[in-house]
Order: C-alpha cells, then structure tokens, then sequence
C-alpha cells in the first residue's frame, strides 16, 4: 500500500463486545421513539403485520450481509462492496444511499433527545438541545475511537436495562383488549385500507431495526473482524427483535394506542397511563432512556463519519474529509461535514415537514430510502461477487443460501415500491439529492483517479464504469 494510504488508516482498537455494543447502540433508539408513527397508519395489528415482515427481511439480511462484511472489513461498509462488485458507479451509488440513511437518521435522533428533555424542563426548546446534542458527541467522536466504542457500550448496556424496566412497570396495566382495539387502522377488522396501512407503516417498522449495518463501518478499526464480526451482527439482531417486539406489545396494551401515534415520546407517555405523571418510575424512564437515543445518535455519528471518510479516501467526495485528527487519529472533518448536515436538518420545517406529517416522521422517512436502496444494493453485490470471485475468503457464509439473500432482497424491494406510492414527495427530494450527487461523481472522475490506491477495496473491482 502507498505512503499516502498508510496515513489513512483506522487504528485497530475495537472488541466483540465494543462491536455488539455498536451494532445494537446504532438501532435501539428505535426502540425508544419513531416506530409509534406507524400505528397513526395502521393501527396496532396492522403495524404488527408490518413489523413481522420487517423483522424477517433484517434477519435475512443480516445474516447475508455478514458474509460481505467478514470477507471484506473496510471502513466503507456497503461502499466496499458494491465497488468491488459492480466498480465505481456500484460504489457510488451505496455510497449515496449510506450516507442519506446515516445523515438524517442523526437530526430525528436528535430531536426526540430534545422532546424526552423538554418533558424534564419545558422551558427548553427541543431544537437548541438537538444542537446542543451534535456538539457534545461529535466532539465525543473525535475525541477517538476507543473512547467512542467504549461509551457506546455503556450506554446501549443502560438503555437495554431501561427497556426491561419499562415493560416489567406497565406489564401490571398490559390488556391484550387494549392492544387490540380498532387495530387494523382504526378498526376492528381487517379492510383493504388496513393493508394499505401495513404497507404505510414499513418506514416506521424499519426504524425499530435501521443502521444495524453501520457496525460495519467499524470493521477496519475492529481486532480480529472474522471472528469478531459474525457474533457482533448475530448477537445484535437477536437482541434488537426481541426488544422491539416487547416494547411494541406493553405500550400498545396499557390504554389508548392512538394517544401514543405521532410522538416523540411514547415510552414516557404510556408509562403515565400506569403509575401517574409523579411518579418516580417515569422520571427514571426520561432520564435513563435518554441513553437509548445517545447510544443510537453516538453510534451513526461514528458511523457516518466512517462512510464520508471511505468515499473521500477513495476520491468520490473531497479529499480532506479523509484527513485525520494529527493526534486522535479519528476523521474529524468528515465528524463535523455530517453534523451541519444534520442541524441544517433541524431547522428545515418548511423544506421538510411536508405531507402532512410530522418533521420526524419525514426525516425518518428519508433516512429509510437510503436504507432500503443500501439493502439492495449489498444483495445485488452478495450475489454478483459469489459469481465473479468464488475463491474469495469467506469467513463466514450466508446460510441457506440463496434463500436468505432472495429474501431479503425481494423484500427490500417490495418495501421500497410501496414507500414510493405512500411517500411521493419525500421521494422526489430523495431523487433531488441523487442527482445532485451523481453530478458530483462525474465531476470527480480526475480526483479518483488520482485517490490513492486502497487494495482492500480495488482488489479484483471491475474496471471504472
């Protein structure tokens, strides 16, 4: 490897546990907010509905994309792979994908930080504690990466711990005739709005599992990533399916579900409904509960970062997002290009509470198109690099394939045909961007070519497109 890519690389530091501890911290904000939107559409049973096929199309997915993550630990993630598979033009556009799902998951995080605050002191406003929150943990990121990994773990380990509190506090108010009272959008029995509601809610059911991925993006600063890798993703995805669907079941059964559709803060308030606005159990669930959502806005931070820094080592974005920090040796610019994405997010009401949706709801929304284009962009790439390079070292392998791959890609696409019919207008922005970046990319052909030569990702790639 050159001079110049010896100076870009990622200190190896990060544990199995450091790794599970990212993978699930990247996600479990979910658990905490977001996902209730999706009962504004289709009631508790159809979101159910929702949730089952999202949770099959994750466990699918995870288990395949393992087999790419282990055979090629970059800190591209996704990028890595679709480059290798399909060249350039495949990079770029997980790339794009990568980043629109990690820069605008943050600013919805980052929010409902705001909201959980404002319910302890409602004299602040929710969008100066957002701010407040990039500040504190981008600089928490820079400050490196063990540091970073070893925080994440912590919290996640608090957050899952305040998970199992809420629901062993409300289990004595649980109804099963609560959790099921007009469940199917708002009625007691299935109609075909109740499945177009299904199909409504995908966004929100994505959100109880988005940026399990991102612990990918870590692998090149992980010790020993072929072994450590496999239990990391396993592990979290059998933790994030059980909490998810157990924070699902006690806060749609302790009352009124349709009190809790549209907020940042279901947990908080379905809580009250069983031990009252004082008691001490609420306050508890605020205040510790803010870890999940640090755990998940620390994790993409690091994890967005990661994929800015990729890209720009490879010459797809400007070199000096691959710079790092002279002592921390962490991508401090590429730290700070995602934070003013992001806060710029905060501030864009007019631009992006469209539909008549809640901001959040169209953050989240975006952010998942970016997902859903990533999940099948990295099946396409399984499948593609199985045939042309069947000699590459794979650690581990997706089971039962072909199968879990089909899956989750038939799936993944099927969610992305009917987010586009249920979310024109979010779509068309999401187009917007990718023009504007796929301008960018043919306007960057000289500075990749003059990107220093990374041999963990160019190795065996298909000649530039």
């Amino acid at each position: 490897m050159s001079e110049a890519a010896t100076k870009t690389e990622l200190k190896k530091s990060l544990s199995g546990w450091h790794l599970w501890g990212i993978a699930v911290g990247l996600v479990i904000s979910g658990e905490y907010f977001g996902w209730s939107y999706g009962w504004a559409s289709a009631g508790t049973l159809g979101f159910l509905v929702s949730t089952i096929l999202v949770a099959v199309m994750y466990t699918t997915f995870i288990f395949s994309f393992t087999e790419l993550t282990t055979a090629i630990p970059h800190a591209g993630g996704p990028f890595a792979y679709s480059y290798r598979a399909f060249g350039p033009f495949g990079g770029f556009v997980a790339g794009f994908a990568t980043l629109i799902e990690f820069v605008f998951a943050p600013p919805a995080i980052s929010l409902a930080i705001g909201a959980y605050l404002n319910v302890q002191f409602p004299a602040l406003d929710p969008k100066t504690a957002a701010v407040g929150a990039y500040i504190v943990f981008m600089a928490l990121n820079i400050a490196g990466v063990s540091i970073a990994a070893t925080f994440e773990l912590f919290v996640t380990l608090l957050a899952i711990f305040e998970l199992l509190v809420f629901m062993g506090v409300v289990a004595p108010g649980f109804s099963w005739s609560h959790f099921t009272a007009n469940g199917w959008a708002g009625t007691s029995s299935f109609t075909p709005a109740a499945l177009g509601g299904i199909f409504a809610a995908i966004p929100f059911a994505i959100w109880f599992f988005l940026a399990i991925e991102g612990a990918a993006m870590a692998a090149e600063e992980t010790k020993d990533p072929k072994k450590v890798i496999p239990r990391a993703y396993v592990g979290g995805i059998l933790t994030l399916v059980v909490l998810a669907f157990g924070v699902m079941f006690f806060a749609g059964g302790v009352g009124d579900w349709s009190k809790l559709a549209n907020m940042n803060d279901p947990l908080p308030q379905a809580m009250k409904m069983v031990v009252g606005e004082s008691s001490g159990w609420l306050h508890m669930l605020v205040w510790i509960g803010l870890f999940g959502l640090i755990a998940s806005f620390h994790g993409i931070i690091m994890g967005y970062s990661r994929q800015i820094f990729a890209m720009a080592r490879a010459g797809f974005l400007p070199g000096f997002f691959a710079k790092l920090h002279p002592t921390r040796k962490t991508p401090h610019w590429a730290i700070l290009a995602g934070g003013v994405v992001g806060i710029a997010a905060i501030y864009s009401d007019s631009f992006i509470q469209i539909g008549g949706q809640p901001l959040t709801a169209n953050i989240v929304t975006m952010s998942v198109f970016g997902a859903i284009l990533l999940y099948i962009v990295s099946m396409l790439s399984l499948f593609k690099l199985r045939r042309s390079e069947p000699k590459l070292v794979r650690p581990f392998l997706a089971p039962f394939y072909p199968a879990f791959p089909a899956i989750a890609l038939l799936l993944a696409l099927v969610f992305m045909g009917t987010m586009i019919y249920y979310n024109k207008i979010v779509f068309g922005l999401f187009l917007a961007l990718f023009a504007v970046s796929l301008l960018f990319y043919f306007l960057s052909a000289k500075s990749r070519a003059a990107a220093a030569s990374d041999d963990a990702l160019l190795a065996s790639a298909p000649d530039a497109a």
